[in-house]
């Protein structure tokens, strides 16, 4: 059943999480063009009413509640402090504040403190512990931290500061302050739910930040207790034992070697007797050994990033495409900096190759360290000429790095033409909008497989969290079956957009749109048909106003399911109809264009509500007295 979210609703919605009452979703409700362009813009307004939001950007309150703990005990002089799960990323967070600041003028200090929470009931080696580390650093230098947190997205999880907050005492108990840089606390207070065999289970709502349930909540206990039972008896998660059977099930999943994955047989997907065949990518000799999880999609690229700069002779990248924007941040801000083509088409190619031979006429090393494209680009959805740019890596020896998350591997195949394949499995790999993670694939007839997989396997550090990972396996159990009903959808929506659009062999008199794209990738590149986005181009009359109208109309469920309540927001990341708005002029990013994420609704009902909010565009067409571009 779907319902339109009335304007009252949707004030009250603002900020908070895409579907409601998830305890660590990563979708947040801007229901108005006001609250987009407030967000974008950080006004008080939206940013003080968010409570949720994507986890990159935002926060989470849990891992805000624990930064403050961490604070407090460890803070000198208004310290402020990033979470780290490791200790080798709580050092590349020092060496990027340290270094970026050195840049701008004076090293800012750092210091990092490694803090093992163990429950109260166990020994501090307990394997159950949590080793936290900590990287403090002057109050004023947060947003040079907060960089690094949304560039590389390999900072804590959620779920993990979830873990921490339930060891750590109650709020109020004293609590033994030792600074030494590093700590050990025995916990008291603990949650009897994160013992040995039950530990991480997160509830279905986060609480509040003055609610972390204490053991004599008998009540909330009990509805712990039974969210655990159904996830795990009844087949929805596997065991947090099981967290390393079901990372090698998503491995074996976006490497193609499955030979069976269905609702049948999930559970044994990352088992030792799994049936396991050659491999769909379009590469046969593609194993799960080639496949790498990572805790975000950017923290996906950050590393192939990483590995290009430690594998390969250091050189500038080449940005190719207009991409999503941290991948360029990423580029520029680690190693010796890029070249950006922007605009990804057929003439950067030509540009790029003069670039390449004048390069390497005055050098003995590579001219390149790597190129980095996406496939297709987001929002333009542009396809780059893959085979082309293949040839000018062997005559030139760079990298090439692929991210294949808008078109998705079931749609595209791209490993072919690729040294590195990354991918966001918070999107459409993700059955639900409630956690994150990312994927790195070695293409083995790659001409630089052996040095990358050979640096890979002696450095690669899983820190994905086992808990986040059991939610992604789970999610991801259906994808191919998803991918199949979210192709149709696409494909009637693009074609009713384009019907109403001037690209129509025959135009309606009041076109609401110049164009739409029908067909996302060239047919050499394609597996399926169609992806999930869509880009569509309004008119030039009144684009804002019109655009207001579409996002208050547009079918924008609440759920990341089929058939829920219809709301606005800005994301690609649940499989539901979504809207993103593009904010301005450069590189073919026109002021009136609106990116709809199509997902699994029932299609009449996506098909009314775009008629709908594009007669609400139109209306703006009609009222306006100045002339349309026909």
């Amino acid at each position: 059943m779907s319902t339109t979210v009335t304007s009252n609703e949707q004030r009250l919605t603002l900020g908070t999480s895409v579907p409601p009452f998830t305890a660590h979703a990563i979708s947040v409700s801007l229901p108005t063009w006001d609250d987009n362009v407030g967000y974008e813009r950080g006004e008080k307004r939206v940013v003080d009413a968010m409570v949720s939001g994507y986890p990159r950007f935002f926060i989470h309150l849990s891992i805000q509640k624990l930064a403050r703990i961490c604070e407090q005990k460890f803070g000198v002089q208004d310290e402020r402090c990033l979470l780290c799960p490791t200790r080798k990323i709580a050092e590349h967070c020092r060496a990027f504040m340290i270094d970026r600041s050195t840049k701008a003028g004076s090293p800012v200090p750092v210091r990092l403190v490694q803090f093992l929470i163990t429950p109260e009931d166990e020994p501090q080696s307990s394997s159950s512990g949590v080793e936290l580390h900590i990287v403090l650093f002057p109050g004023d230098a947060f947003p040079l931290a907060k960089q690094f947190w949304q560039h590389t997205g390999i900072c804590i999880s959620s779920r993990l500061a979830e873990r921490c907050l339930s060891m750590l005492p109650e709020e109020g108990s004293e609590v033994n302050p030792p600074m030494s840089p590093f700590s050990r606390l025995p916990c008291k207070g603990a949650n009897r739910h994160y013992s040995a065999k039950t530990f991480g289970k997160s509830p279905p709502v986060s609480p509040a930040l003055s609610q972390i349930p204490t053991s004599n909540e008998t009540r909330d206990d009990l509805s712990r207790d039974q969210v655990n039972y159904v996830e795990e008896r009844y087949g929805r998660n596997l065991p947090f034992e099981s967290a390393a059977a079901a990372k090698r099930a998503m491995r074996r999943r976006i490497a193609g070697v499955l030979v069976r994955d269905s609702p049948s047989d999930w559970s044994t997907a990352g088992g030792h007797e799994t049936e396991l065949g050659p491999s769909t990518r379009g590469v046969e000799d593609v194993t799960e050994d080639d496949v790498f999880l990572y805790s975000t999609g950017m923290a996906a690229i950050w590393n192939a990033h990483q590995l290009a700069l430690s594998v390969r002779p250091v050189a500038k990248s080449i940005c190719f495409g207009f991409p999503y924007a941290d991948t360029l941040k990423v580029l520029e801000k680690w190693g010796p900096g890029c070249y950006f083509l922007g605009h990804g088409l057929d003439e950067d190619i030509d540009e790029l190759e003069a670039l390449l031979e004048k390069e390497s006429a005055s050098s003995t090393n590579p001219p390149l360290l790597s190129l980095f494209t996406e496939f297709p680009s987001n929002p333009l959805l542009r396809c780059p000429d893959l085979p082309r740019l293949c040839s000018l890596a062997d005559k030139y020896d760079f990298l090439i790095v692929v991210d294949e998350t808008i078109g998705n591997f079931v749609n595209v195949e791209v490993l072919p033409y690729a040294d590195i394949v990354v991918s966001s499995l918070s999107k459409v790999f993700s059955g639900d909008s409630n956690v994150m993670g990312g994927s790195l694939i070695l293409n083995p007839r790659g001409r630089h497989y052996a040095a990358l997989k050979s640096h890979m396997v002696a450095n690669f550090e899983d820190s994905y969290y086992d808990e986040d990972a059991i939610y992604m396996e789970r999610n991801s159990r259906d994808f191919k079956r998803r991918i199949e009903i979210i192709d149709a959808n696409a494909l009637a929506v693009c074609s009713f957009l384009r019907s109403r659009s001037l690209a129509d062999p025959a135009p309606p008199r009041i076109p609401s749109s110049r164009r739409c794209s029908t067909q996302t990738v060239p047919r050499a590149y394609q597996r399926s048909a169609y992806g999930r986005v869509r880009r569509v181009v309004l008119t030039d009359v009144h684009v804002n106003r019109g655009i207001a109208r579409v996002l208050r109309h547009a079918p924008v469920p609440q759920r990341a399911e089929p058939g829920h309540e219809l709301h606005a927001g800005v994301s690609v990341r649940d499989p539901g109809a979504l809207c993103g708005v593009g904010m301005g002029g450069g590189y073919g990013i026109e002021e009136g264009l609106v990116r709809v994420s199509v997902g699994m609704e029932d299609t009449e009902v996506l098909l009314r509500g775009f008629e709908k909010a594009l007669a609400a565009a139109e209306a703006v067409v009609q009222d306006s007295e100045s002339p349309v571009e026909i």
